[in-house]
């Protein structure tokens, strides 16, 4: 590598880097290609099935249409995921040598889409739960669409704009800025105040994971080299020498190297690849609800326990409505409950109908595969919004429920979004393969700005090895309580934890504009989010 500096990068490298400029064969873009006409028709053969499954008649392609191109922003939303934040687990292995960078990138999104496939959805819909419930509700209608498109494309803005100045901003950050965003405009646009827009107390959750990650990264990376520096470099003094050359690390140093790496690809694939999931499953949900709005798939079993879930829920719902009449439709009070968050005299009676009412549709055709198509928006919608009711109201102290009630009402919620909140296995397998071609493609700028301009000396074996491993362990811990964080600043700060540990210095200019980065992210895009949505809004 040469001294000078990439294209918008921040200094230039500090000396001779790995091979990062090796050309593709031909070959290789014809096969590339290959894989991505083969994904394109196996969405549109997956969609085509599982609408031909419902007996829906197709009166009009506009929808269709319009599908296609949301789903080709969403996957694109993947896509460049892939290669702004996987390129954070490549860096560590190409810069010790453990890897070539084409074998590595290759490599690391293999290990990217298997963890996909295998991703449990609990941060799909968390990140969902931070729209506004009308627009989730609405979100076949205009306005809908308006926030689906909105906010990815300001996160694809963004993500793009970083990557071009080798800034290893957070794609986290980026998308949780964009809902903020088209939630705040669109309670403003409805008259009310702008902080009514946004689940904040979801938000602060989510906030705390990516605030804290990266300072953990920090910590943990730097305990975790002084640990070992102090047991094993004199056992094992070739575990903290920089590389030689392009000479490979010892087998069993690579071999850990390359594992690490395998895992931070493969919980970023668990955890990232489910940001683009849940608003896949909405732009589905708004277009074609007969075949996606609920979860066909239930057995009789599951049809049985929400039976029971339901009756059991319905009395604890009632016991707290007591003296209280609704008079007409229930949905709005519930609506506003979760909107507003404030109990009122309307808010558990209507909550005890829309709960009977909801049992009466299922147990009426006894399975949801058989509720009429007319009807199917219908009660996803009452599902939905009964869920996100009783989400609130066990966190409401003003609620006063017993731990009982809540445990009741905690196993009605679980029946009612095992109904709603799924996502079928071609969606998983589509955000997979964009995820993974998505690694392949522009990986180099992170990569330098990871592996060259962080600390002032070059990465060495344990140092790529800590950082790895860090990063590694927090993601899988922030995927199994389904919060997003940022694998771009848990691995970097864990590299910069793992130089200051090391005392090996840190580039400042590095940290200032990737902590900038860091600042900006969500304002930025909230601002851009806010203002496509307001545009796409009038347009639509």
């Amino acid at each position: 590598m040469s001294d000078l500096a990439l294209p918008g990068s921040i200094e230039p490298a500090l000396k001779k880097g790995p091979e990062l400029d090796r050309g593709f064969h031909p070959l290789t873009g014809v096969i590339y290609l290959g894989v991505v006409a083969a994904a394109l028709l196996f969405v549109a053969y997956s969609i085509y099935v599982d609408i031909d499954a419902t007996g829906t008649r197709v009166t009009s392609y506009l929808p269709y249409i319009l599908l296609f191109v949301a789903l080709l922003i969403a996957l694109g939303f993947e896509f460049v995921n892939g290669f702004h934040d996987t390129a954070n687990a490549v860096a560590t292995v190409i810069y010790t040598r453990s890897l070539p960078a084409h074998i590595a990138v290759v490599w690391s999104g293999m290990f990217n889409l298997i963890g996909v496939l295998l991703s449990s959805g609990a941060v799909a819909f968390g990140i969902v739960s931070l729209l506004p419930v009308e627009l989730i509700l609405q979100v076949g209608s205009g306005a809908g669409f308006a926030m689906v498109f909105a906010l990815l494309i300001a996160a694809i803005i963004w993500n793009l704009g970083t990557w071009y100045l080798g800034l290893p901003a957070s794609s986290s950050h980026t998308l949780i800025g964009s809902i903020i965003g088209v939630g705040i405009t669109n309670a403003l646009l409805r008259g009310r105040d702008g902080t009514s827009g946004v689940d904040w107390s979801q938000a602060a959750n989510i906030g705390k994971a990516l605030l804290m990650s990266p300072l953990f990264g920090f910590a943990l990376a730097a305990i975790l080299l002084y640990v070992l520096r102090s047991v094993l470099v004199r056992a094992t003094p070739a575990l903290f020498a920089e590389p030689v050359g392009n000479q490979p690390p010892p087998w069993w140093i690579r071999g850990i190297l390359i594992l690490t790496c395998t895992l931070v690809s493969f919980f970023h694939g668990s955890n990232d690849g489910q940001k683009g999931m849940g608003l896949i499953m909405l732009i589905l949900i708004g277009t074609v609800p007969t075949a996606y709005a609920l979860n066909r798939t239930m057995p009789e079993s599951a049809i049985r326990l929400f039976v029971t879930n339901s009756d059991a829920a319905s009395k604890v719902v009632e016991s707290k409505a007591a003296g209280y009449n609704v008079l007409g439709n229930p949905r709005p009070a519930v609506t506003n409950y979760v909107a507003e968050h404030q109990i009122n005299e309307g808010t558990f009676p209507s909550l005890a109908v829309l709960v009977r009412d909801i049992s009466n549709q299922v147990t009426q055709y006894g399975s949801l595969a058989k509720v009429p198509a007319e009807k199917v928006g219908n009660t996803r919608n009452d599902m939905y919004l009964a869920s996100e009711a009783l989400r609130f109201l066990m966190k409401d102290k003003e609620s006063d429920l017993s731990a009982g009630d809540v445990a009741t009402l905690n196993a009605y919620k679980g029946s009612l979004d095992n109904a709603t909140k799924f996502i079928p296995t071609w969606v998983k397998i589509a955000v997979a393969i964009a995820l993974g071609l998505g690694t392949m493609v522009g990986w180099k700028r992170i990569v330098v700005t990871v592996g060259e301009k962080i600390g002032k000396t070059h990465l060495t074996y344990a140092q790529g090895a800590c950082a790895e491993i860090t990063a590694a362990a927090t993601i899988a811990a922030a995927d199994g309580y389904g919060l997003p964080v940022s694998t771009t600043h848990v691995l970097s700060s864990g590299i910069a934890g793992t130089m200051a540990a090391n005392g090996s210095g840190l580039q400042w200019s590095t940290i200032r504009n990737i902590a900038m980065a860091w600042v900006l992210t969500l304002p930025i895009a909230m601002v851009i989010s806010g203002s496509l949505y307001f545009v796409f809004v009038h347009l639509f």
